[in-house]
C-alpha cells in the first residue's frame, strides 16, 4: 500500500445521497491506494493487469479525492514508461513495466493521459508537474494523430510489429476526443500552440457527429451509445435525442446500465459513465439515480464488482473489484458534488474546441 487512509475527514466534498457519505468514500479511496505499486502503477487490482487508460482513470479519482501525491507518481510511471513512439503497451502484468502482456499499443490508452494531466494540473496548479508531463503528452498526441484517417476518424491501434489498425472505433475516437481537448487546453497554458491539433480534433469531431459509417458497428454496446456524449463530441438537443432513444434499451431500473445488449449483465464502469453524460447534459437527477442503482455492487472493504448478471443464475460476475469501476464511481460523485477539476474535465470549461473542417 502506497498511500495511508487518512479519514473520512479528507473526503467530505465526495458525499452524495444514497451513495456515498465520507467513510464510505474514504475506505474506497483507501482501496486504490492499497492496490498502487511503490512505482506509481495502478492495475486493475494487485496480481492483474494495467492498461493506460484504467491506470490514467483511477489516478484522476485520487486526484478528485485530494491524494495528489499519489496521482503525480501515477502520472510519473507513464512518463518513465513511455515508448520511444510516444505509446504505451495495451497491457502489463500487475503494473510491471518489464512485463509486457499485450504489445499491441491502443490510441484511446495513449491519449488519455492528456486528461489525466489536464485534471491533475486544474487540481493542483502544478506548473512544474504541466512542464515536465508535457514531453510525454507531445509524444503521445502525435502517436495517436498518427493513425488518423482521412474522415476524422481515428484507426484504433498498431500491432506489436508496427501495423497501424485503420478500422476506428466510435467510443475509442469519442474518447481521443476529449483527450485532444485536453491536451489543446495544456499547449495553451504553455502558450505552446498546435493549430495541426486543432484541426485534427475538429476533423473528428465531425465523424463522430455526422458519419457513423466511418467507424466500426458496436451499437450493441452502451459505450458507442453515451460516449460521444460524455466526451463532449455530441452536445444540446442531438445529445439528448440519442440518450432517449436507447434508454431502455441499456438502462435496467434499479440495477444499472448493460455493457452490452441483449445480455443480462449490468457493470459499474457503464454506470458510472452514462451518469457522467447525464451531468453533462444538465440531467443531474438522471444521473443520482444511476448511482444510486449502483450500490449492490459495493463490496464491504468499500471496492465495487465489475458487474452483474441479473437473470438466470444470477451472480456477481465477474469476481473482481476493480481500481478503475472504484475511480469511475468516485469521478462521477466528484462531478456531481461541484469539484472544479472534475467538472472542468468533463464539463469542457476551459477546453478549447478545435477548428471545424471545411469537408463534409
Amino acid at each position: 500500500m502506497t498511500g495511508l487512509w487518512r479519514g473520512p475527514e479528507r473526503t467530505e466534498h465526495l458525499v452524495l445521497p444514497g451513495v456515498l457519505t465520507s467513510e464510505e468514500a474514504a475506505a474506497t479511496v483507501a482501496g486504490i491506494l492499497a492496490a498502487q505499486r511503490e512505482d506509481g502503477a495502478i492495475p486493475w487490482f494487485r496480481g492483474h493487469h494495467l492498461d493506460p487508460w484504467d491506470h490514467t482513470e483511477a489516478a484522476m479519482a485520487l486526484d478528485a479525492a485530494g491524494e495528489h501525491d499519489a496521482a503525480a507518481r501515477a502520472y510519473a510511471w507513464l512518463a518513465a514508461h513511455q515508448n520511444a513512439d510516444g505509446s504505451w503497451y495495451a497491457a502489463y502484468d500487475d503494473g510491471d513495466a518489464q512485463r509486457v502482456t499485450d504489445r499491441g499499443r491502443e490510441t484511446n490508452f495513449c491519449a488519455y493521459i492528456a486528461v489525466g494531466v489536464w485534471h491533475h494540473y486544474l487540481a493542483t496548479g502544478d506548473d512544474a508537474f504541466i512542464d515536465r508531463m508535457w514531453p510525454a503528452v507531445y509524444a503521445a498526441v502525435e502517436f495517436v494523430l498518427g493513425l488518423q484517417q482521412p474522415g476524422g476518424q481515428i484507426g484504433w491501434k498498431r500491432e506489436e510489429d508496427g501495423t497501424a489498425v485503420n478500422d476506428a472505433l466510435l467510443t475509442g475516437s469519442s474518447s481521443i476526443h476529449q483527450a485532444l481537448r485536453c491536451a489543446l487546453a495544456i499547449a495553451e497554458q504553455r502558450e505552446e500552440p498546435q493549430p495541426d491539433w486543432e484541426l485534427a480534433v475538429g476533423a473528428l469531431r465531425h465523424a463522430i457527429q455526422r458519419h457513423p459509417e466511418r467507424f466500426l458497428d458496436k451499437n450493441r454496446y452502451s459505450m458507442d451509445w453515451y460516449y460521444p456524449i460524455l466526451a463532449g463530441a455530441l452536445t444540446g438537443p442531438e445529445a439528448k435525442a440519442r440518450i432517449e432513444a436507447d434508454w431502455d434499451r441499456f438502462v435496467v431500473p434499479g440495477l444499472g446500465v448493460r455493457c452490452i445488449v441483449p445480455n443480462p449483465w449490468v457493470t459499474g464502469g457503464e454506470s458510472c459513465e452514462l451518469a457522467l453524460a447525464l451531468w453533462v447534459m444538465g440531467e443531474s437527477d438522471r444521473a443520482l439515480e444511476i448511482l444510486q442503482s449502483i450500490q449492490h455492487l459495493r463490496a464491504p472493504d468499500g471496492m465495487y464488482w465489475t458487474g452483474y448478471v441479473f437473470e438466470g443464475e444470477r451472480a456477481i460476475w465477474p469476481e473482481e473489484l476493480t481500481t478503475w469501476t472504484a475511480g469511475s464511481l468516485l469521478l462521477a460523485v466528484a462531478a456531481l458534488g461541484g469539484d472544479e477539476a472534475t467538472t472542468a474535465v468533463f464539463g469542457g470549461e476551459r477546453l478549447p474546441m478545435g477548428l471545424d473542417p471545411d469537408c463534409c
